[in-house]
Parts: structure tokens; sequence; C-alpha cells
């Protein structure tokens, strides 16, 4: 396929690029600013565009031609919990969905975030149940958030005036290398992100399995994507009756021993992802 990366310089976006080309996908590649070439290394499959992608026209002009969209320019946190963030993240995924739908690209998957629910950067937070699932409310008090929830509505919206498009919402955690990197963090920090981490390669895998052939989902779909477990060498039992002991476990749902606070169950049903780390590439191996 030929796929547009959008973000492709960010720390997820490198990844995905970088998977896509080993994967023998053609790749352009959207940015704000020219890559690194360090992160991102000359190959023949790559094609580079600079793009400010909140004006609706070049949005549109930098995915003709593309199979797949893989949407990952954005802000990554709300900045001055001021505007820029909020209205910079609706403005460049409206015109993705948009433009995609006006260029009849069906394959479309775009970066959400675990902050959809009220995790770090909210200053209340509200949790009804432990495991949290997709069905779980979205109540962000914060403009990142807001975005993405925001960001997914748009999607809800593309899909049913073009019932032929294919959209999906990742909800990613931090995307990092190895677990040990936020090991280094403290818990009771950590706390408001619930202790959960995704490891980069396998959340860039979620992004090609949610526009490849074998995703068994029609219009749009969110789905969570961390790591089945926690990222600190702590009973998740004993962590949630420490700071969170007033959140329920659903019945028949377990959260002790390494157990993480999210139920990715969705993402494995419908997308064939499931989490590795280390992370070892099955095309290749």
């Amino acid at each position: 396929m030929r796929i547009a990366v959008t973000g492709c310089n960010g720390f997820v976006g490198t990844r995905v690029v970088l998977l896509a080309l080993r994967r023998g996908h053609t790749v352009v590649g959207i940015d704000y600013s020219d890559p690194s070439p360090a992160s991102l290394p000359a190959n023949s499959n790559f094609h580079f565009l600079r793009v400010d992608l909140r004006v609706y026209e070049d949005a549109l002009t930098s995915i003709q031609g593309c199979d797949a969209i893989v949407h990952l320019a954005a802000y990554r946190n709300p900045g001055d919990y001021g505007v820029t963030t909020h209205n910079s993240n609706v403005v460049m995924s409206w015109n993705i969905l948009r433009g995609a739908a006006e260029l009849g690209i069906k394959r479309v998957v775009q970066a959400s975030s675990v902050n959809v629910l009220t995790l770090v950067y909210s200053k209340h937070h509200h949790f009804d149940y432990f495991p949290l699932d997709e069905r779980h409310p979205c109540l962000p008090d914060e403009p990142y958030g807001l975005s993405k929830v925001i960001c997914e509505m748009q999607a809800d919206t593309i899909v049913r005036r073009y019932p032929d498009i294919r959209i999906a919402s990742l909800r990613l955690h931090w995307s990092i290398p190895e677990k040990s990197v936020a090991q280094s963090m403290d818990a009771e920090k950590s706390k408001n992100d619930l202790w959960g981490y995704v490891q980069e390669d396998s959340s860039a895998e979620a992004f090609l399995l949610a526009i490849g052939d074998s995703a068994k989902y029609e219009g749009h779909e969110a789905f969570f994507i961390t790591a089945p477990e926690i990222a600190f060498d702590a009973d998740s039992k004993q962590l949630r009756e420490e700071f969170w002991p007033n959140v329920p476990i659903t019945a028949g749902k377990d959260v002790s021993g390494s157990k993480g606070f999210f139920d990715c169950s969705k993402a494995r049903e419908l997308l064939g992802w499931v989490h590795k780390d280390p992370f070892v590439d099955a095309v290749e191996s």
C-alpha cells in the first residue's frame, strides 16, 4: 500500500514509518518540519512532504494518491492549557478525515489517547470501574483530552455521511522503547496514568493492523492500545487499594499481580493486536 503518515517525525510516527517500510509499503511522510536523517534514513520507498495540515487545501494535496492514512500529527499534551493544542488537533483531524472522504481513501487510522479519560492531565479524576474499556465515559477537563474526544466524534460524523470509509481511533498510552523507562517513575506520581505504557513498535503495529486487510470492523471504532501489565514491579491489587480504593472491579475481571488497569480485548478481537515487549516483527521472524 501507499500509506500517508502524518506526524512522521514524532516518536510514534517514526516507528510507524520504519515498520511500514520494513513490511514493504510505500510511505508518504507528512510533517511541519523536515525529518532527521538519523531517525528516518534515506529509503527509495519514503517520500517526505512538508505541510501545515491546519490548511485544508494543503492537507488534501498531501494525501492524494494514497491508499490509506495513519494520522498522528498533533500537539501531544495540553501545553499552556489554552487554545493551541485543542484547536490545532481538532482542525488537523477534521482536515485529514474530510480529505480522505473527498478523495475516496477508505482506510484511515488516527491517534487518539488514553487521556480521553481523566488521566494525568486532568484536575479531577473519574473512574467508574477497572479495568477501563471503550464503554467508559469520556469526561476530560483539559484541552488535550477534549481534542481527542472531538477527533473521535469527527470520525463518527464522517462515517455517517461516508459509510464506505473505515476509521480507527487508537487510544495510545505512553509509547516508550521498553518498560524500564516507565519503571524510573515514582509509583505515586504515576497513579494518574494508572502505571501504564505501551512498547513503541508494538503501538506502531496497531496502526498498521487498523488499516490492514485482516481488521474486523466497519465504520468508526475506538481502541485502547496499552500493555496488558503495569510498568511497575508491584501488585496491581495493592496499588488500587492504596490509590483508588473506591473504584470497583468489573465482575469477572481481575486487576491483580502484574495485570494492567486497561482492557484491550477489543483491539485483540477486531484488529488482531497483541502487545509485544520486546517487539518481534512476525513478518520478519
